[in-house]
């Protein structure tokens, strides 16, 4: 199998959203597999994933069947994002304009730029939580300015480098891991480890919801991270490699969490059980996962930044991003994200799930209508150049299927949501497990099929030969 096309490719990223050409792509498709594992090893992972036994009050063994169950289920939905990056060629946001059209898709990128820089945000406030435990001297919120400068440093150098840190991460903190399990388990301080908690079905669907919903976070720039991929690389090779990184490195990152907290008297923060637990290499597993939030949150930046600049050049058509462009806009999100985090609240991490919570409701449907787009009606075939006109080309400015079908896919989630904002009267009904998720994939679905496939002007526009590129 070719999986490289140039061994020669710069270290410094010369493209931001525009097309990767055959000559430039470059890299293998195991990477994929290095960057998702190694980044899931992280902090937030680990504070997400306690909270099935902490919130949802399930014991260890029904934690971890949830866990499993969630991220199985999710990872499916983000792999296949994953594996339009090769035959694309482009990163995820700007490839929506095909969907949605060139202003349709406005409102979409704008939400999972706001969330990448949600997830920016706290994973520096995790940082400089985890500098300032392994030297107390250290105050937080210099912790924080410490890890944003590193990671700023790795998201404005781009896409080989994050890959490049992301190989040796996996074993660095897969081994780590996997000694702080058996550290955890051979002494744990609580003699209702194995009995606190108990299964209960909102609890369960909960943490289900939780791991799926991780898993779905990813999807608007998940492909940004394979599209220098040769166009031959195989789908299913793509599929298979981000899917079995992403899903086994986030559970063992959420069932972590869990031990941790289980192993550790009622009422600890996550991630001072995480330093108790492990005894005496506590302090190793702290640097460990401050070198884990530092390389892994310089995706969150990339993929905020390149989200922000697909706003820009929505309007200014005419500009051509560069890599000294992308840095700049790096450097402006990274001092604005650190001055929020010194600044936040010590509850700033439950804000930040709430807040995502809150917009995946609205990313939800875009995924059903990408991944339906893509695989059932384009087959992957689209015609890049119209992506990049101001009109869209032969995707126009709106596609009105795809808008109706995604206010639908938001509108049939309200009565099944569990946000900060709001309980709808199904999840108030079975103890506030959320499922919005579940029906806003299985409603907007089949119904964007059925729209797009019945209008006369689609069917037109893919049987014009305009189109390129194919699966």
């Amino acid at each position: 199998m070719a999986t490289s096309a140039s061994t020669s490719a710069p270290l410094i990223e010369k493209h931001t959203i525009g097309y990767v050409p055959p000559e430039d792509r470059h890299g293998k498709v195991r990477d994929l597999f290095t960057l998702w594992f190694g980044g899931n090893i992280a902090p937030l992972p680990i504070v997400t994933g306690a909270l099935g036994v902490q919130l949802f009050h399930l014991n260890l063994v029904w934690g971890i069947v949830a866990i499993l169950v969630g991220h199985l289920v999710g990872g499916v939905l983000m792999a296949l994002h994953s594996a339009q990056g090769p035959q694309m060629g482009i990163p995820q946001m700007i490839q929506s304009r095909a969907q949605f059209g060139s202003l349709g898709a406005l409102l979409v990128v704008l939400i999972a730029g706001v969330m990448y820089i949600g997830f920016f945000a706290s994973n520096i406030v995790l940082a400089g939580k985890s500098l300032h435990g392994v030297v107390d001297s250290v105050p937080v919120p210099v912790g924080i300015v410490i890890g944003a400068l590193g990671l700023g440093i790795i998201g404005i150098i781009g896409y080989r480098f994050i890959h490049v840190l992301n190989r040796i991460g996996t074993w660095v903190l897969g081994i780590g891991i996997v000694i702080g399990f058996g550290y955890i388990l051979t002494h744990i301080q609580t003699d209702d480890f194995l009995t606190r908690g108990s299964f209960n079905l909102s609890g369960w669907l909960a943490t289900v919801s939780l791991a799926a919903l991780w898993q779905i976070a990813f999807a608007p720039y998940v492909s940004d991270y394979s599209r220098y991929l040769p166009a031959n690389v195989p789908v299913a090779a793509t599929f298979w490699t981000t899917y079995l990184g992403s899903a086994l490195g986030s559970s063992l990152s959420f069932v972590f969490g869990a031990v941790a907290v289980l192993a550790t008297p009622v009422g600890m923060d996550t991630m001072d059980a995480v330093k108790l637990a492990t005894g005496a290499i506590g302090p190793l597993m702290l640097v460990l996962f401050l070198l884990s939030v530092i390389s892994h949150n310089a995706l969150n930046l990339y993929g905020a930044v390149l989200s922000l600049i697909t706003l820009v050049q929505t309007f200014a058509y005419r500009w051509i991003p560069t890599a000294k462009s992308r840095a700049v806009i790096s450097i402006i999100v990274l001092l604005a994200c650190c001055f929020a985090a010194v600044g936040a609240s010590a509850d700033f991490i439950g804000h930040f799930v709430d807040m995502v919570l809150v917009l995946l409701v609205v990313l939800v449907p875009w995924t059903a209508i990408n991944l339906i787009d893509f695989y059932a009606i384009h087959k992957g075939q689209y015609d890049i150049g119209s992506i990049f006109q101001v009109d869209g080309g032969i995707y126009g400015r709106y596609n009105p299927q795809a808008l109706l079908a995604y206010a639908i896919g938001i509108a049939v989630q309200i009565p099944f949501m569990n946000t900060p904002l709001y309980v709808g009267p199904v999840s108030a009904h079975i103890n506030g497990a959320d499922l919005s998720w579940v029906v806003g994939l299985l409603v907007t679905s089949p119904l964007y099929f059925w729209l797009a496939t019945r209008d006369s002007a689609y069917r037109r526009r893919l049987t014009s030969g305009k189109l390129a590129g194919s699966l």
